[in-house]
């Protein structure tokens, strides 16, 4: 199933409630909330304070992209702040199985996130745990960088995997989404979306998201 998250990060952020509620109108799946702690990556956005106080706002499914250094240390913070899915870095300093559990413990979904440089292949022992894998098309921490091609390959590898095991775990891609790069994403086997200024930007979010989606749909693989 194609699930579009639109990030945050391109919001407006005096105004953040009234963006999840225009997004969620304009037929948004996800909400992708990234934390970032300018020590994992070179910038600071927001921690679980601002989540919760938008959390009251919208139902989307609240879609946690932890960019931190030691994310095991948070994950209660984000549950109780609304969080519904928690994805972490696999190159982060905490260990990746007892924050897999730690997050499936606290009642919210698990998925694991890998940079560009990061072979897919670290996530497989980890595969049967998770409802989704995040396979960054940029270098995490800035916006507006250009998509990396070379990132597909992962994907492939990554959805090869799911399906030889028979298993429900979504592939989300993050960085670079365009009405170009969405078809070149879907086609290797992603189905979850992040899009920041493409959806935030428009004057009308719902063709955005419209568009987003029925490329995915005919171009998933």
């Amino acid at each position: 199933m194609i699930k579009i998250s639109p990030s945050v990060l391109a919001s407006d952020f005096s105004a953040l409630g009234a963006e999840a509620v225009k997004v969620e109108k304009g037929g948004a799946d996800y909400l992708h909330l990234d934390v970032m702690d300018g020590a994992f990556v070179p910038n600071i956005s927001f921690g679980a304070p601002v989540i919760k106080s938008v959390r009251s706002k919208t139902n989307l499914v609240f879609d946690v992209h932890l960019m931190i250094e030691n994310p095991l240390k948070y994950i209660d913070d984000f549950k109780k702040a609304g969080a519904d899915i928690i994805t972490f870095h696999i190159e982060s300093s905490s260990p990746v199985g007892e924050t897999v559990d730690k997050i499936l413990n606290c009642g919210c979904k698990a998925g694991i996130s890998i940079k560009p440089a990061t072979p897919a292949e670290e996530v497989f022992p980890y595969l049967e745990k998770l409802s989704m894998v995040l396979v960054m098309t940029v270098e995490p921490g800035f916006g507006g960088q250009s998509f990396m091609h070379d990132t597909m390959k992962k994907v492939k590898t990554l959805r090869e995997e799911i399906l030889r095991r028979g298993l429900d775990v979504d592939i989300q891609v993050d960085g670079g989404i365009n009405a170009e790069t969405v078809e070149i994403a879907a086609a290797a086997g992603a189905n979850v979306f992040v899009a920041g200024s493409a959806v935030f930007g428009a004057e009308k979010p719902s063709e955005i998201i419209g568009m987003l989606r029925e490329k995915a749909e005919k171009a998933y693989n």
